[in-house]
């Protein structure tokens, strides 16, 4: 493994009886980098990250994860990830301070209260110490588990859609965070649906079905995908939309506001089915910027369920 990688895994599959879940797939993550991992539900990213950190097995392919084996050393792998699921796992009858005195025992920290008034305080939670977790919103939920899985400081954290269900500014609050754990060395992977949410990734892998499709910044993800966008205002009508989505050389079109966006691969084919289709109604065309959404949902439309 390079020296610079916290992860890097080659060849990674999984099958779950006559089901590939996971389809030779290789990720490089460097030290210190947050990289964002997309796609459709049942595509194979939770999979992905349970074999990474340790807890599954791979059928074949071979890495390492913060240099080590990620298959003769999954134990040590364990013991320096801190992994947060999809569903938050606490005692509803026991506070913020006692579920988190709960996890600092598991990992045998020492001293024990140090360790959980500074995770308190870290991520402010100090002044609810004494609420009761079932009694939480999303919100809180969300950033006590946050605290839990990254009180033994793990110098790499798997977060598996972390912030799904929690408002926007509480969504923010935690990329905050997410963001100062990097700059201080911890290196982050995390599956998310929010487009946002990808752009405020360092670098970006997109999986469907099993099947790597694409990585890298978000801005070369975007260009590689080779599509043009052209926004339609004017006169634009259900109909139209409707007309324009069926014609051969257009990919996509979305509506927004009293705009539609018009994706394609070919700008001049763009503008020349558009203008077919829109004789008569007053209409101007601009180009557009094609947005990440675009990008992913040409990925789904071209990619095919491992599962039917």
């Amino acid at each position: 493994m390079s020296h610079t990688n916290a992860i890097d895994v080659q060849n990674l599959t999984k099958k779950f009886g006559a089901n590939t879940v996971v389809n030779h797939i290789s990720m490089q993550v460097k030290k210190g980098e947050i990289v964002g991992f997309l796609g459709p539900n049942g595509s194979g990213k939770t999979t992905s990250i349970r074999m990474m950190c340790g807890l599954l097995t791979p059928n074949e392919g071979s890495g390492t994860v913060l240099g080590y084996d990620l298959i003769k050393e999954r134990l040590k792998i364990k013991r320096e990830v801190g992994y947060m699921t999809q569903k938050f796992s606490f005692y509803d009858d026991l506070s913020i301070e006692e579920n988190l005195a709960f996890v600092a025992r598991l990992y045998h920290l020492r001293p024990l209260k140090e360790y959980v008034e500074a995770t308190l305080k870290s991520l402010g939670l100090y002044s609810r110490r004494k609420q009761l977790a079932g009694a939480l919103s999303g919100g809180w939920k969300q950033r006590l588990a946050l605290a839990a899985c990254t009180m033994h400081k793990p110098k790499l954290l798997l977060l598996d859609e972390p912030t799904a269900g929690v408002d926007p500014k509480a969504r923010r609050e935690f990329w905050d965070e997410i963001h100062e754990f990097a700059a201080e060395g911890m290196t982050v992977l995390v599956s998310t649906h929010y487009m946002d949410e990808a752009e405020r990734c360092h670098r970006i892998s997109y999986i469907a079905y099993g099947n790597m499709l694409a990585q890298g910044t978000v801005e070369q993800v975007i260009e590689g995908s080779g599509l043009q966008t052209l926004v339609v205002k004017g006169d634009t009508s259900a109909k139209l939309a409707k007309q324009l989505a069926e014609h051969s050389d257009i990919e996509q079109v979305a509506p927004f506001g009293a705009t539609l966006h018009i994706v394609g691969k070919d700008t001049q084919k763009l503008r020349r089915a558009v203008s077919d289709i829109c004789h008569g109604h007053t209409l101007s065309i601009e180009k557009g910027e094609t947005t990440l959404e675009d990008v992913f949902i040409k990925f789904m439309s071209d990619s095919k369920d491992n599962m039917q």
